[in-house]
């Protein structure tokens, strides 16, 4: 392909092997590109009838198993030479075939997908707002997870709005910004385990709005653990209700037919104390939002983290790699949105990264894959030093060492704390925990374990803190990649 591409931007000259090639390769300066020049090409150079011609163009497909085009060597070489051109010119134009046997396909696949691209870069161009919501209502599909497409649409004007229960339907959809334009508010579909049923129960009963959490379970029928879920996704902030306090009133509701001990307990006469929440940091407002809807509509987590990323030492932003220095070194980092290994590169990985200003482009070169296996195809959050390289409006980064940060995602709850550590049990951290017996998880140097310890065996007080879950765990499962090989 990328002879076309440097001909057809005047990089170099457009040359044809012959006269009558020059009929079948003149709409592609030249360079066969698909599957039906292939075929013309061997019944015009090699003398090919029509059965032989097809055969070829089968052996060309992309999947075929390597050699399947070498099998018509000698008859396409024996064919040109009939057809009077020299050795050289036939083994040439042989190898451009073969090397074209990788990525070719039929012109009519190819139509197919240029006019998909060309409708979505329009719309995604006049109509940002559609086309994001349009696409997030298309999930799962395609190449960016959510939480990138809402970045990438904000970053071009468009407005993005959570989730609400007195705005929100079960789709994502468009509602009138205040300026004559449109704004994409997120939908219920958004919510981790909240079901279409309940969504379109709450958006049914929902008439002027709510005003307190019980409504939900009096009008619309939902029960604690879904209107739970919507307090989880920050979806009743326009009560004037905080996550926390969203969550301690969907506690509270009770089941449809009293439990018999307290089936009295509204006649008791006994009123509940007001409970106060401690406020949530920036930190744990952006992790329970991935928790909750695998995206944020505030802070990117790389910028939460970017001084314990950065250790006190220069850390551009992928913004910064375009009026940084063709070929010098320097050292970027993000999370890690997409991972891919074509079949063609001959090993090299290139992996996307995103922080809070955008996208980067790394290559991975099979040496330095070697040195970074684990960091390369387990890392969420990679620090990367490597080399800038700047062709046209393209720029990447060739990698020279990496180093996997994942285990900074662990620490996002609880970023403005000064001792960087959050409780292990976070996703529980609302709800009160079963006492456990001490002597079955704890072993006298306080280490887990599965024997049965005497009670007497250990020295008896404070248990010692859990242990978190391994960071590369908890980080594939809030930042998770999307890998194509």
């Amino acid at each position: 392909v990328h002879p076309y591409l440097k001909r057809r931007n005047g990089l170099e000259p457009v040359e044809y092997p012959s006269d009558a090639l020059k009929e079948v390769l003149k709409r592609t300066l030249g360079v066969p590109l698909f599957q039906e020049q292939a075929m013309q090409i061997a019944t015009v150079a090699a003398g090919f009838d029509p059965g032989e011609a097809d055969q070829l163009r089968r052996s060309l497909g992309a999947f075929r198993g390597p050699g399947s085009v070498e099998k018509f060597h000698a008859r396409f070489i024996d064919g040109a030479l009939s057809k009077g051109y020299d050795r050289d010119f036939a083994e040439r134009v042989f190898r451009q075939l073969e090397g074209f046997s990788g990525y070719g396909f039929p012109e009519s696949h190819a139509a197919s997908f240029a006019h998909l691209v060309y409708a979505s870069a329009w719309l995604k161009r006049h109509y940002p707002e559609v086309y994001c919501c349009a696409i997030l209502n298309s999930q799962p599909m395609g190449f960016y997870a959510p939480a990138q497409l809402v970045r990438d649409a904000r970053a071009h004007g468009v407005e993005v709005r959570p989730v609400c229960v007195n705005h929100s339907f079960w789709d994502n959809t468009l509602e009138p910004d205040g300026t004559g334009g449109f704004a994409v508010r997120l939908g219920f579909r958004q919510v981790k385990g909240f079901k279409e049923e309940d969504g379109v129960f709450l958006t049914a009963s929902r008439g002027n709005g709510y005003r307190d959490v019980s409504a939900l379970n009096r009008r619309a029928g939902l029960d604690g653990g879904a209107i739970a879920k919507l307090a989880e996704a920050d979806a009743f902030a326009a009560l004037d209700l905080s996550r926390r306090d969203a969550l301690w009133r969907a506690k509270a509701i009770k089941r449809a037919e009293p439990m018999p001990l307290f089936a009295q307990e509204d006649d008791e006469g006994i009123s509940e104390v007001k409970a106060v929440m401690p406020q949530m940091t920036r930190g744990e407002e952006v992790f329970e939002d991935y928790v909750s809807t695998r995206l944020t509509l505030r802070d990117h987590p790389i910028k939460l983290l970017r001084p314990r990323i950065s250790n006190g030492r220069p850390l551009l932003t992928a913004k910064d790699l375009e009026t940084a220095s063709n070929g010098g070194f320097i050292t970027i980092s993000g999370l890690v949105i997409t991972r891919q290994r074509p079949g063609t590169a001959s090993g090299v990985i290139f992996i996307t990264l995103e922080d809070e200003t955008g996208a980067s482009n790394i290559i991975v070169w099979p040496k330095t894959f070697e040195k970074h296996r684990r960091e390369v195809m387990t890392g969420r959050l990679l620090r990367i030093r490597g080399k800038l390289q700047r062709e046209g409006v393209v720029t990447h980064v060739i990698s020279a060492h990496i180093d996997d940060l994942s285990y900074l995602l662990d620490q996002l709850g609880d970023v403005d704390a000064a001792d960087g550590r959050i409780d292990p049990t976070w996703s529980t951290a609302d709800e009160a925990r079963r006492p456990v017996p001490l002597e079955k998880y704890w072993d006298r140097e306080g280490k887990p374990g599965s024997k049965r310890v005497q009670p007497n065996r250990i020295q008896m007080g404070r248990a010692p803190t859990p242990r978190a879950r391994h960071p590369r765990a908890q980080a594939n499962v809030l930042f998770p990649s999307r890998d194509f090989h």
